[in-house]
């Protein structure tokens, strides 16, 4: 009786997957391109399959063991899968499915924190110990050393502190400019308040000399602005002259000849006295 009973299940389990497999549509093989693709519920299987094929790869790449090329080429094929589900994500959101990439967990290193972006290429498992990986995941932070009072002092010179300002003559050509606009602006206004008290009747005493002194402030701000555009720029040390240099080169000279023959002459009346 007992094998009777197990014969009717396996029947009823046989009949039970064949009509699984014909509800099931004819998939066939994975489109090269998702835009290819315009069924949600086939761009969602071809998704899952995806993500068992990274999984798998994932779980064959933690053995360190495999060899350098074969852990390349799992590496490479991992980050082509993520590329390729990251296509069939966008292809389901048009389709009008879920939209997976904003609900995809976030990428963390080895201390906890968030890795930026995230559409570069990845290490997993047994790559991030290849030579010229290992070197990307243990950078040495570089301190910059502390500039210490010597250093900041080192370089400072007395333009810092404005001691060469007017050397240039640029400085005192632009204050005698704005010397003589300042002045020029200020006899004005004596000039119309001296007009306004004349109109109201109000008497002034020593007009003239006012006149004067007005006069002699506006000549010496006209002179020092021609003096301070006109002033070529001077040296505080005295330079000499071409002709100069040519008389102490000579001086030298002769004084340098007349040493040397004053010593044969002593060396030849030497030899005469012996």
């Amino acid at each position: 009786m007992a094998r009777n009973e197990e014969k009717a299940q396996m029947m009823m389990n046989k009949w039970t997957t064949m009509k699984e497999q014909m509800a099931k549509p004819e998939r066939g093989r994975r489109p090269f391109l998702s835009s290819e693709c315009d069924n949600l519920q086939d761009a969602e299987l071809w998704r899952r399959d995806i993500i068992r094929e990274t999984s798998k790869s994932v779980h064959l790449i933690q053995n360190a063991g495999a060899g350098e090329h074969k852990i390349r080429d799992l590496n490479d094929q991992i980050n082509k899968l993520l590329r390729e589900r990251t296509h069939w994500d966008k292809r389901i959101l048009e389709l009008g499915g879920p939209d997976y990439a904003a609900n995809a967990p976030k990428s963390y290193d080895a201390d906890g924190r968030e890795l930026p972006g995230g559409g570069g290429y990845m290490y997993f498992g047994a790559a991030k110990g290849l030579p010229g990986v290992r070197e990307l995941f243990h950078k040495s932070d570089v301190e910059n050393p502390r500039r210490t009072r010597k250093d900041m002092y080192q370089f400072i010179t007395p333009d810092y502190y404005g001691y060469r300002d007017e050397e240039d003559g640029v400085l005192v050509a632009k204050e005698a400019v704005m010397e003589k606009r300042k002045v020029q602006s200020a006899v004005s206004e004596w000039q119309a308040e001296k007009r306004r008290r004349l109109e109201d009747g109000e008497e002034e005493a020593g007009g003239d000399a006012d006149d004067e002194d007005v006069q002699d402030v506006q000549g010496q701000a006209a002179e020092a602005a021609s003096a301070a555009t006109s002033a070529e720029v001077r040296a505080h040390v005295p330079v000499p002259s071409q002709d100069a240099i040519k008389e102490a080169i000579l001086k030298r000279k002769k004084l340098t000849l007349l040493k040397r023959l004053d010593g044969e002459e002593d060396a030849a009346d030497g030899e005469i006295e012996d």
